[in-house]
């Protein structure tokens, strides 16, 4: 069994313009893996590669051992994905959303009764089953959107700032839905802006500014290559924010301030 994700030189342009340049990654199977860049990195593009949503420009990637570019279909079996924009029906009511997900993968319609019940009672969404989802709140929407994810069983979930807009009741739930998954053999690609989640949650990150990686390994391997870059010991506590800020070229924090405020 190979890696779960495996890119080579991915590389994705638009108009002439590297909106991702040449990466180079892996992820493990099972793994909990943090990609984090600041906004226009090239986070999201990546993600809309990896599922087949977006072409790739050149390189390859292999999803589970099968070739993204040739065996887009089995990929697309195998994976489950929460843009961020959701991208749900909202004229449809959550059962027949979810339904509607699990037919398109070919599953049974007993199975799919029995696994929207299941993921509806874990979202706490079951007295919501029959309301169109253009009446769902931002956070029942993103649980209505995992729980599309997750109906086929997927081996591999791509989660694109999943955490924007929650409230910390259903932050929790989630997290403690994907610390299950991951207990239970799924890899997870996630990226997020809050960084807290991120160091909480993933066992490595990978950190890509302009399109490039730039940073790639655990808490405390970056930690340590810091400290052989500086040789300040101080690296050893450095948070994974303060890791990311060293990283991505961010200026440093200045007094200005709005001029009437003066």
């Amino acid at each position: 069994m190979g890696h779960a994700i495996e890119t080579q030189n991915l590389t994705r342009t638009f108009g002439g313009v590297a909106a991702v340049d040449r990466l180079c990654l892996t992820v493990e199977r099972g793994e909990f893996f943090g990609f984090l860049g600041p906004n226009g990195a090239g986070k999201s593009t990546t993600i809309h590669m990896l599922t087949g949503l977006l072409k790739i420009t050149s390189g390859s990637a292999r999803i589970l051992d099968f070739d993204l570019q040739q065996d887009p279909v089995e990929v697309k079996r195998r994976i489950g994905i929460v843009p961020e924009g959701l991208a749900l029906f909202d004229r449809l009511t959550a059962q027949e959303y979810l339904t509607y997900t699990g037919r398109m993968y070919g599953m049974e319609r007993s199975v799919i009764r029995s696994r929207c019940d299941e993921l509806l009672g874990l979202m706490d969404l079951q007295d919501q089953r029959k309301k169109l989802i253009v009446d769902f709140s931002h956070g029942m929407k993103k649980k209505l959107a995992l729980s599309a994810a997750l109906i086929h069983e997927p081996q591999v979930l791509f989660l694109d700032e999943p955490f924007e807009g929650l409230d910390a009741v259903a932050a929790r739930s989630i997290k403690d839905i994907l610390n299950s998954l991951t207990a239970h053999g799924v890899t997870i690609f996630l990226t997020s802006h809050i960084l807290e989640i991120v160091e909480k949650l993933c066992g490595s990150v990978a950190i890509i500014h302009k399109g490039r990686l730039v940073a790639r390994g655990t808490l405390d391997a970056l930690r340590e290559g810091i400290l052989l870059e500086t040789g300040d010991q101080e690296a050893k506590k450095m948070t994974l924010e303060e890791i990311f800020l060293s990283r991505v070229e961010a200026p440093e924090a200045s007094a200005k301030t709005l001029s009437w405020l003066e």
